[in-house]
Protein backbone atom coordinates (compact mmCIF):
# COMPACT_ATOMS: atom_id res chain seq x y z
CA UNK A 1 0.00 0.00 0.00
CA UNK A 2 2.67 2.51 0.58
CA UNK A 3 3.30 2.31 -2.97
CA UNK A 4 0.41 3.08 -3.68
CA UNK A 5 0.68 5.95 -1.76
CA UNK A 6 3.69 7.44 -2.98
CA UNK A 7 1.81 7.02 -6.28
CA UNK A 8 -0.22 9.34 -5.03
CA UNK A 9 1.41 11.82 -3.23
CA UNK A 10 4.29 12.59 -5.84
CA UNK A 11 2.10 14.57 -7.72
CA UNK A 12 0.05 16.16 -5.07
CA UNK A 13 2.99 17.34 -3.73
CA UNK A 14 4.28 18.71 -7.61
CA UNK A 15 0.84 20.75 -7.64
CA UNK A 16 1.46 22.15 -4.71
CA UNK A 17 5.25 22.91 -4.92
CA UNK A 18 4.51 24.17 -8.17
CA UNK A 19 1.79 26.23 -7.16
CA UNK A 20 4.00 28.16 -4.41
CA UNK A 21 7.62 27.79 -5.97
CA UNK A 22 7.22 29.02 -9.42
CA UNK A 23 10.15 27.69 -10.88
CA UNK A 24 11.49 28.57 -14.04
CA UNK A 25 11.91 24.49 -15.56
CA UNK A 26 8.43 22.93 -14.34
CA UNK A 27 8.16 20.74 -16.94
CA UNK A 28 11.32 18.85 -16.20
CA UNK A 29 9.84 18.74 -12.55
CA UNK A 30 6.50 17.22 -13.57
CA UNK A 31 8.49 15.11 -16.02
CA UNK A 32 10.66 13.35 -13.00
CA UNK A 33 7.63 13.26 -10.65
CA UNK A 34 5.23 11.58 -12.91
CA UNK A 35 8.20 8.84 -13.72
CA UNK A 36 8.69 8.56 -9.76
CA UNK A 37 4.89 8.02 -9.84
CA UNK A 38 5.42 5.69 -12.70
CA UNK A 39 8.04 3.39 -10.68
CA UNK A 40 5.49 3.46 -7.46
CA UNK A 41 2.61 2.34 -9.20
CA UNK A 42 4.48 -1.11 -10.38
CA UNK A 43 6.18 -1.36 -7.77
CA UNK A 44 2.03 -1.31 -6.06
CA UNK A 45 1.14 -3.50 -9.06
CA UNK A 46 3.90 -5.86 -8.18
CA UNK A 47 2.90 -6.13 -4.60
CA UNK A 48 -1.01 -6.47 -5.43
CA UNK A 49 -0.56 -9.16 -7.27
CA UNK A 50 2.10 -11.22 -5.07
CA UNK A 51 0.31 -10.32 -1.67
CA UNK A 52 -3.37 -9.42 -2.70
CA UNK A 53 -5.92 -6.76 -1.69
CA UNK A 54 -4.64 -3.95 0.43
CA UNK A 55 -6.26 -1.74 2.39
CA UNK A 56 -5.87 1.21 4.97
CA UNK A 57 -7.94 3.56 6.92
CA UNK A 58 -7.77 6.97 7.47
CA UNK A 59 -9.07 9.23 10.29
CA UNK A 60 -9.51 6.62 13.36
CA UNK A 61 -13.40 5.70 12.63
CA UNK A 62 -14.13 2.44 12.32
CA UNK A 63 -14.76 0.61 9.24
CA UNK A 64 -17.82 1.33 7.43
CA UNK A 65 -16.82 5.41 8.19
CA UNK A 66 -13.52 6.06 8.00
CA UNK A 67 -11.79 7.20 4.80
CA UNK A 68 -10.81 3.70 3.17
CA UNK A 69 -7.61 3.32 0.58
CA UNK A 70 -8.25 -0.03 -1.04
CA UNK A 71 -5.49 -1.00 -3.44
CA UNK A 72 -6.74 -4.38 -5.86
CA UNK A 73 -4.70 -5.18 -9.04
CA UNK A 74 -7.63 -3.63 -10.80
CA UNK A 75 -6.86 0.02 -8.85
CA UNK A 76 -3.07 -0.45 -9.08
CA UNK A 77 -3.22 -1.21 -13.06
CA UNK A 78 -4.88 2.40 -13.09
CA UNK A 79 -2.12 3.37 -11.00
CA UNK A 80 0.16 2.50 -13.97
CA UNK A 81 -1.89 3.30 -16.66
CA UNK A 82 -2.37 7.26 -15.37
CA UNK A 83 1.35 7.81 -14.24
CA UNK A 84 2.41 6.17 -17.49
CA UNK A 85 0.19 9.00 -19.62
CA UNK A 86 0.59 11.88 -17.65
CA UNK A 87 4.55 11.01 -18.33
CA UNK A 88 4.00 10.85 -21.62
CA UNK A 89 1.60 13.81 -22.31
CA UNK A 90 3.98 15.99 -20.36
CA UNK A 91 7.04 15.33 -22.30
CA UNK A 92 5.01 16.07 -25.26
CA UNK A 93 3.81 19.47 -23.50
CA UNK A 94 7.78 20.47 -22.64
CA UNK A 95 8.38 20.77 -26.04
CA UNK A 96 5.13 22.59 -27.30
CA UNK A 97 4.41 26.51 -27.34
CA UNK A 98 1.22 26.38 -25.15
CA UNK A 99 2.50 24.95 -21.78
CA UNK A 100 6.16 26.60 -21.93
CA UNK A 101 4.04 30.01 -21.99
CA UNK A 102 1.50 29.21 -19.21
CA UNK A 103 3.16 27.79 -16.12
CA UNK A 104 -0.54 26.98 -14.88
CA UNK A 105 -0.58 23.68 -16.62
CA UNK A 106 1.65 21.65 -14.76
CA UNK A 107 0.68 21.98 -11.24
CA UNK A 108 -3.13 21.80 -13.06
CA UNK A 109 -1.74 18.63 -14.54
CA UNK A 110 -0.10 17.34 -11.41
CA UNK A 111 -3.27 17.98 -9.55
CA UNK A 112 -5.27 16.30 -12.45
CA UNK A 113 -2.84 12.99 -12.48
CA UNK A 114 -3.37 13.03 -8.14
CA UNK A 115 -7.02 13.54 -8.09
CA UNK A 116 -7.30 10.26 -10.08
CA UNK A 117 -4.68 8.36 -8.16
CA UNK A 118 -6.82 8.71 -5.50
CA UNK A 119 -9.86 7.64 -7.20
CA UNK A 120 -8.49 4.94 -8.06
CA UNK A 121 -7.93 3.82 -4.39
CA UNK A 122 -11.17 5.50 -2.62
CA UNK A 123 -13.47 2.41 -1.16
CA UNK A 124 -15.93 5.01 0.06
CA UNK A 125 -18.64 6.85 -1.87
CA UNK A 126 -17.74 10.11 -0.11
CA UNK A 127 -13.96 9.96 -0.58
CA UNK A 128 -15.13 8.83 -4.57
CA UNK A 129 -16.89 12.13 -4.81
CA UNK A 130 -14.06 14.48 -3.39
CA UNK A 131 -11.89 12.94 -5.78
CA UNK A 132 -14.30 13.21 -8.49
CA UNK A 133 -14.86 17.13 -7.72
CA UNK A 134 -11.07 17.71 -7.66
CA UNK A 135 -10.40 16.18 -10.91
CA UNK A 136 -13.70 17.93 -12.47
CA UNK A 137 -12.33 21.13 -10.78
CA UNK A 138 -8.22 21.00 -12.62
CA UNK A 139 -10.12 19.32 -15.89
CA UNK A 140 -12.30 22.53 -16.39
CA UNK A 141 -9.35 24.68 -15.01
CA UNK A 142 -7.02 22.94 -17.49
CA UNK A 143 -9.81 23.41 -20.61
CA UNK A 144 -9.94 27.19 -20.17
CA UNK A 145 -6.08 27.94 -20.50
CA UNK A 146 -6.74 27.68 -23.97
CA UNK A 147 -8.12 31.67 -23.65
CA UNK A 148 -11.01 33.64 -24.52
CA UNK A 149 -12.20 30.55 -27.15
CA UNK A 150 -11.70 28.21 -24.24
CA UNK A 151 -14.10 29.98 -21.73
CA UNK A 152 -17.58 29.59 -22.85
CA UNK A 153 -16.69 25.43 -23.32
CA UNK A 154 -14.98 25.63 -19.92
CA UNK A 155 -18.27 27.06 -18.54
CA UNK A 156 -20.31 25.06 -19.55
CA UNK A 157 -18.16 21.91 -18.84
CA UNK A 158 -17.83 23.28 -15.13
CA UNK A 159 -21.94 23.76 -15.12
CA UNK A 160 -22.98 20.56 -16.32
CA UNK A 161 -19.98 18.92 -14.16
CA UNK A 162 -21.29 20.69 -10.72
CA UNK A 163 -25.02 19.29 -12.01
CA UNK A 164 -23.45 16.05 -12.01
CA UNK A 165 -21.97 16.06 -8.88
CA UNK A 166 -25.23 17.22 -7.14
CA UNK A 167 -26.93 14.40 -8.83
CA UNK A 168 -24.40 12.01 -7.29
CA UNK A 169 -24.27 14.00 -3.91
CA UNK A 170 -28.24 13.44 -3.25
CA UNK A 171 -27.85 10.15 -4.24
CA UNK A 172 -24.76 9.60 -1.73
CA UNK A 173 -27.09 11.14 1.05
CA UNK A 174 -29.91 8.39 0.16
CA UNK A 175 -27.72 5.65 0.75
CA UNK A 176 -26.22 7.28 4.03
CA UNK A 177 -29.49 7.83 5.06
CA UNK A 178 -30.86 4.51 4.44
CA UNK A 179 -27.94 2.19 5.25
CA UNK A 180 -25.48 4.56 7.85
CA UNK A 181 -22.57 3.58 5.94
CA UNK A 182 -20.65 4.46 2.99
CA UNK A 183 -17.80 2.25 2.49
CA UNK A 184 -18.31 -0.14 -0.59
CA UNK A 185 -17.33 -3.22 1.33
CA UNK A 186 -19.86 -3.15 4.05
CA UNK A 187 -22.49 -1.69 1.37
CA UNK A 188 -22.66 -4.68 -0.87
CA UNK A 189 -23.39 -6.79 2.33
CA UNK A 190 -26.26 -4.16 3.24
CA UNK A 191 -28.41 -3.37 0.67
CA UNK A 192 -31.76 -3.77 -0.66
CA UNK A 193 -34.29 -3.58 -3.49
CA UNK A 194 -35.76 -0.82 -2.10
CA UNK A 195 -37.19 2.26 -3.62
CA UNK A 196 -34.75 4.49 -1.85
CA UNK A 197 -31.99 1.89 -2.89
CA UNK A 198 -33.25 2.28 -6.60
CA UNK A 199 -33.57 6.45 -6.19
CA UNK A 200 -30.34 6.75 -5.33
CA UNK A 201 -28.61 4.73 -8.04
CA UNK A 202 -30.47 6.48 -10.66
CA UNK A 203 -29.50 9.98 -9.03
CA UNK A 204 -25.63 8.27 -8.60
CA UNK A 205 -25.85 7.16 -12.12
CA UNK A 206 -27.21 10.12 -13.93
CA UNK A 207 -24.72 12.21 -11.87
CA UNK A 208 -21.40 10.30 -13.29
CA UNK A 209 -23.06 9.76 -16.74
CA UNK A 210 -23.01 13.28 -17.56
CA UNK A 211 -19.75 13.58 -15.88
CA UNK A 212 -18.20 10.97 -17.85
CA UNK A 213 -19.97 12.16 -20.84
CA UNK A 214 -21.95 8.85 -21.57
CA UNK A 215 -24.55 8.95 -24.46
CA UNK A 216 -26.91 11.00 -24.02
CA UNK A 217 -25.27 13.23 -21.58
CA UNK A 218 -22.36 14.43 -23.44
CA UNK A 219 -23.31 17.29 -25.20
CA UNK A 220 -20.37 19.04 -23.24
CA UNK A 221 -17.78 17.13 -24.10
CA UNK A 222 -17.03 17.87 -27.87
CA UNK A 223 -16.85 21.57 -27.51
CA UNK A 224 -14.64 21.37 -24.45
CA UNK A 225 -12.15 18.96 -25.79
CA UNK A 226 -11.59 20.74 -29.12
CA UNK A 227 -11.63 24.41 -27.53
CA UNK A 228 -8.87 22.92 -24.80
CA UNK A 229 -4.79 22.93 -25.67
CA UNK A 230 -3.85 19.58 -27.56
CA UNK A 231 -2.01 18.16 -24.23
CA UNK A 232 -5.21 18.49 -22.09
CA UNK A 233 -7.75 17.22 -24.92
CA UNK A 234 -5.20 14.22 -24.40
CA UNK A 235 -5.87 14.28 -20.73
CA UNK A 236 -9.31 14.68 -20.76
CA UNK A 237 -10.06 12.07 -23.23
CA UNK A 238 -7.46 9.52 -22.13
CA UNK A 239 -8.25 9.76 -18.65
CA UNK A 240 -10.73 12.20 -16.88
CA UNK A 241 -13.46 10.58 -18.22
CA UNK A 242 -12.50 7.10 -17.30
CA UNK A 243 -12.70 8.22 -13.44
CA UNK A 244 -16.56 8.60 -13.88
CA UNK A 245 -16.63 5.28 -16.00
CA UNK A 246 -14.65 3.73 -12.58
CA UNK A 247 -17.22 4.96 -10.20
CA UNK A 248 -20.38 3.77 -12.12
CA UNK A 249 -18.99 0.58 -12.37
CA UNK A 250 -17.84 0.49 -8.92
CA UNK A 251 -21.53 0.74 -8.03
CA UNK A 252 -23.18 -1.11 -10.07
CA UNK A 253 -20.75 -4.30 -9.75
CA UNK A 254 -20.49 -4.14 -5.34
CA UNK A 255 -23.66 -2.55 -3.90
CA UNK A 256 -26.49 -2.43 -6.65
CA UNK A 257 -28.77 -5.41 -6.00
CA UNK A 258 -28.10 -7.84 -8.66
CA UNK A 259 -31.70 -7.82 -9.94
CA UNK A 260 -31.87 -3.99 -10.87
CA UNK A 261 -28.13 -4.57 -12.35
CA UNK A 262 -29.83 -6.80 -14.72
CA UNK A 263 -32.74 -4.85 -15.67
CA UNK A 264 -30.19 -1.72 -15.77
CA UNK A 265 -28.06 -3.62 -17.68
CA UNK A 266 -30.19 -3.42 -20.75
CA UNK A 267 -30.42 0.23 -20.38
CA UNK A 268 -26.27 0.71 -20.55
CA UNK A 269 -26.25 -1.46 -23.32
CA UNK A 270 -28.84 0.32 -25.39
CA UNK A 271 -27.02 3.68 -24.32
CA UNK A 272 -24.06 2.22 -25.77
CA UNK A 273 -25.44 1.45 -29.13
CA UNK A 274 -26.72 4.33 -29.53
CA UNK A 275 -23.58 6.32 -28.38
CA UNK A 276 -21.69 4.54 -31.31
CA UNK A 277 -24.35 5.25 -34.01
CA UNK A 278 -24.69 8.79 -33.12
CA UNK A 279 -21.41 9.86 -32.03
CA UNK A 280 -20.10 8.32 -35.05
CA UNK A 281 -22.31 9.60 -37.20
CA UNK A 282 -21.06 13.01 -35.07
CA UNK A 283 -17.79 12.71 -35.61
CA UNK A 284 -17.87 12.01 -39.57
CA UNK A 285 -19.60 15.12 -40.16
CA UNK A 286 -17.20 17.42 -38.33
CA UNK A 287 -15.82 19.95 -40.01
CA UNK A 288 -12.91 20.39 -37.50
CA UNK A 289 -9.98 17.48 -37.01
CA UNK A 290 -10.06 18.27 -33.06
CA UNK A 291 -14.05 18.43 -33.16
CA UNK A 292 -13.96 14.92 -35.08
CA UNK A 293 -11.13 12.98 -32.28
CA UNK A 294 -13.79 14.35 -29.07
CA UNK A 295 -17.41 12.97 -31.21
CA UNK A 296 -15.05 9.75 -31.48
CA UNK A 297 -14.63 9.93 -27.69
CA UNK A 298 -18.11 10.19 -27.31
CA UNK A 299 -18.96 6.97 -29.91
CA UNK A 300 -16.01 4.56 -28.72
CA UNK A 301 -17.60 5.02 -25.00
CA UNK A 302 -20.48 3.02 -26.38
CA UNK A 303 -18.36 0.51 -26.45
CA UNK A 304 -17.44 0.87 -22.43
CA UNK A 305 -21.11 1.44 -21.69
CA UNK A 306 -22.24 -1.34 -23.76
CA UNK A 307 -19.59 -3.89 -22.43
CA UNK A 308 -20.71 -2.47 -18.53
CA UNK A 309 -24.65 -3.42 -19.76
CA UNK A 310 -23.90 -6.78 -21.13
CA UNK A 311 -21.90 -7.64 -17.95
CA UNK A 312 -24.50 -6.42 -15.46
CA UNK A 313 -26.81 -8.56 -17.48
CA UNK A 314 -24.91 -11.62 -18.33
CA UNK A 315 -22.24 -12.07 -15.95
CA UNK A 316 -19.81 -13.12 -18.37
CA UNK A 317 -16.58 -12.49 -16.98
CA UNK A 318 -15.01 -11.97 -20.55
CA UNK A 319 -17.03 -9.21 -20.51
CA UNK A 320 -15.47 -7.80 -17.88
CA UNK A 321 -12.15 -7.98 -19.39
CA UNK A 322 -13.17 -6.28 -22.62
CA UNK A 323 -14.62 -3.30 -21.01
CA UNK A 324 -11.26 -2.36 -19.02
CA UNK A 325 -9.24 -3.39 -22.40
CA UNK A 326 -11.65 -1.06 -24.14
CA UNK A 327 -10.43 1.72 -21.27
CA UNK A 328 -6.96 0.82 -21.72
CA UNK A 329 -6.62 0.75 -26.10
CA UNK A 330 -9.07 3.56 -26.21
CA UNK A 331 -6.88 5.55 -23.32
CA UNK A 332 -3.58 5.30 -25.31
CA UNK A 333 -5.09 5.99 -28.99
CA UNK A 334 -7.27 9.08 -27.80
CA UNK A 335 -3.02 10.27 -26.73
CA UNK A 336 -2.01 9.48 -29.91
CA UNK A 337 -4.82 10.83 -31.72
CA UNK A 338 -4.89 13.89 -30.39
CA UNK A 339 -1.18 14.55 -30.16
CA UNK A 340 -1.13 13.98 -33.77
CA UNK A 341 -3.85 16.36 -34.22
CA UNK A 342 -1.99 19.03 -32.92
CA UNK A 343 0.59 18.32 -34.68
CA UNK A 344 -1.26 18.06 -38.04
CA UNK A 345 -3.02 21.62 -37.26
CA UNK A 346 0.44 23.30 -36.27
CA UNK A 347 2.47 22.36 -39.18
CA UNK A 348 -0.74 22.76 -41.50
CA UNK A 349 -2.06 25.47 -40.45
CA UNK A 350 -5.66 24.57 -40.64
CA UNK A 351 -7.76 22.96 -38.24
CA UNK A 352 -10.20 21.66 -40.54
CA UNK A 353 -10.13 18.30 -41.68
CA UNK A 354 -10.17 19.47 -45.35
CA UNK A 355 -7.40 21.28 -44.68
CA UNK A 356 -5.09 17.99 -44.12
CA UNK A 357 -4.38 17.52 -47.78
CA UNK A 358 -0.49 16.72 -47.84
CA UNK A 359 0.04 15.67 -44.47
CA UNK A 360 1.60 12.40 -45.80
CA UNK A 361 4.44 14.63 -47.52
CA UNK A 362 4.72 17.06 -44.43
CA UNK A 363 3.90 15.99 -41.39
CA UNK A 364 4.44 12.04 -42.09
CA UNK A 365 4.85 10.33 -38.68
CA UNK A 366 2.14 12.47 -36.98
CA UNK A 367 -0.61 10.70 -39.97
CA UNK A 368 0.74 7.47 -39.35
CA UNK A 369 0.35 7.92 -35.69
CA UNK A 370 -3.29 9.30 -36.17
CA UNK A 371 -3.69 6.27 -38.76
CA UNK A 372 -2.15 3.39 -36.31
CA UNK A 373 -4.54 4.78 -33.37
CA UNK A 374 -7.46 4.94 -35.50
CA UNK A 375 -7.42 1.41 -36.81
CA UNK A 376 -7.25 0.39 -32.51
CA UNK A 377 -10.37 2.24 -32.57
CA UNK A 378 -11.55 0.74 -35.77
CA UNK A 379 -11.00 -2.61 -34.40
CA UNK A 380 -8.33 -3.93 -36.67
CA UNK A 381 -6.37 -6.85 -35.71
CA UNK A 382 -3.90 -7.16 -33.73
CA UNK A 383 -4.03 -3.97 -31.88
CA UNK A 384 -5.66 -3.55 -28.43
CA UNK A 385 -9.27 -2.33 -29.93
CA UNK A 386 -9.98 -5.49 -32.05
CA UNK A 387 -8.59 -7.58 -28.88
CA UNK A 388 -11.72 -5.85 -26.71
CA UNK A 389 -13.77 -6.05 -29.24
CA UNK A 390 -13.12 -9.71 -29.92
CA UNK A 391 -14.00 -10.58 -26.57
CA UNK A 392 -17.50 -8.52 -26.35
CA UNK A 393 -18.61 -10.36 -29.41
CA UNK A 394 -17.53 -13.76 -28.12
CA UNK A 395 -20.20 -14.27 -26.15
CA UNK A 396 -22.73 -12.28 -28.19
CA UNK A 397 -22.45 -14.57 -31.18
CA UNK A 398 -22.96 -17.62 -29.05
CA UNK A 399 -26.24 -17.09 -27.88
CA UNK A 400 -28.97 -15.86 -31.36
CA UNK A 401 -31.01 -13.72 -28.85
CA UNK A 402 -27.80 -11.65 -28.28
CA UNK A 403 -27.04 -11.17 -32.47
CA UNK A 404 -28.16 -7.70 -31.97
CA UNK A 405 -25.90 -6.47 -29.45
CA UNK A 406 -23.22 -7.46 -31.93
CA UNK A 407 -24.72 -6.07 -34.86
CA UNK A 408 -25.03 -2.58 -32.51
CA UNK A 409 -21.05 -3.22 -31.63
CA UNK A 410 -20.26 -3.91 -35.87
CA UNK A 411 -22.03 -0.89 -36.67
CA UNK A 412 -20.21 1.05 -34.57
CA UNK A 413 -17.11 -0.57 -35.90
CA UNK A 414 -18.13 0.94 -39.68
CA UNK A 415 -18.68 4.82 -38.49
CA UNK A 416 -15.38 4.59 -36.89
CA UNK A 417 -13.48 3.46 -39.84
CA UNK A 418 -15.58 5.99 -42.00
CA UNK A 419 -14.32 8.61 -39.97
CA UNK A 420 -11.10 7.56 -39.56
CA UNK A 421 -10.54 6.90 -43.49
CA UNK A 422 -11.89 10.34 -43.86
CA UNK A 423 -9.10 12.20 -42.17
CA UNK A 424 -6.44 9.78 -43.60
CA UNK A 425 -7.77 10.20 -47.34
CA UNK A 426 -7.51 13.91 -46.73
CA UNK A 427 -3.60 13.58 -45.37
CA UNK A 428 -2.84 11.52 -49.01
CA UNK A 429 -4.09 13.84 -50.97
CA UNK A 430 -1.30 15.44 -52.20
CA UNK A 431 -2.96 18.63 -54.03
CA UNK A 432 -1.77 21.72 -51.78
CA UNK A 433 -0.79 24.66 -53.31
CA UNK A 434 0.71 26.30 -50.13
CA UNK A 435 3.62 24.26 -48.27
CA UNK A 436 3.76 24.76 -44.99
CA UNK A 437 6.22 26.92 -43.89
CA UNK A 438 6.91 25.91 -40.05
CA UNK A 439 9.50 23.16 -38.99
CA UNK A 440 8.15 19.76 -37.74
CA UNK A 441 9.24 18.94 -34.51
CA UNK A 442 9.92 15.10 -35.13
CA UNK A 443 10.11 14.43 -31.63
CA UNK A 444 6.93 15.61 -30.88
CA UNK A 445 5.31 13.67 -33.10
CA UNK A 446 7.12 10.13 -32.35
CA UNK A 447 5.63 11.15 -29.25
CA UNK A 448 2.37 10.88 -30.42
CA UNK A 449 2.67 7.86 -32.50
CA UNK A 450 4.38 5.83 -28.89
CA UNK A 451 1.32 5.18 -27.51
CA UNK A 452 -0.63 3.85 -31.05
CA UNK A 453 2.72 1.59 -31.18
CA UNK A 454 1.87 0.59 -27.63
CA UNK A 455 -2.00 -0.05 -28.21
CA UNK A 456 -0.96 -2.79 -31.02
CA UNK A 457 1.52 -3.78 -28.98
CA UNK A 458 -0.79 -4.83 -26.15
CA UNK A 459 -1.27 -8.51 -28.83
CA UNK A 460 1.97 -9.15 -27.74
CA UNK A 461 0.75 -9.95 -24.16
CA UNK A 462 -2.81 -10.86 -25.14
CA UNK A 463 -2.98 -14.01 -23.40
CA UNK A 464 -2.02 -13.10 -20.18
CA UNK A 465 -3.46 -9.95 -19.94
CA UNK A 466 -7.31 -11.22 -20.75
CA UNK A 467 -7.14 -13.82 -19.00
CA UNK A 468 -6.00 -11.66 -15.74
CA UNK A 469 -8.41 -8.88 -16.64
CA UNK A 470 -11.36 -11.48 -17.00
CA UNK A 471 -10.48 -13.21 -13.17
CA UNK A 472 -10.83 -9.69 -11.89
CA UNK A 473 -14.94 -10.08 -12.66
CA UNK A 474 -15.18 -13.31 -11.04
Amino acid sequence: MNAALVSLLLPLAGALLLILLRPARSGRWVIALSLGALLAAIMALQVVLDHGERSLLVGGWEAGLAIRFRLTPLAALLLVFTSGLHLLVALYAARIAHAAGNQDYWPLSCLLHAALAALWLSADLFNLYVTLELLSLAAVALVSLAGRKAWKPALNYLLLSLAGSLAYLLGVALIYGRYGVLDLAVLAQLTEADGVTHLALLLMTLGLMLKAALWPLHLWLPPAHAAAPTAVSALLSALVVKGPLYILWLIWSEIAPAEFGRDAGLLFGAAGVLALVGGGWSALRAPRLKTLVAYSTVAQLGYALLALGLLLHLDEPRLHAALWLFVLAHGLAKVSMFLAAGELQSILGSKRVSGMKGASQNVPIALAAFAVAGGSLIGLPPSGGFLAKWLLLQPLFERPQHWPWALGALLGTLMSAAYVFRVVAHGFDRARPNPPSIHADRLAQWLALLPALLVWGLALISEPLLLWLGGLGR
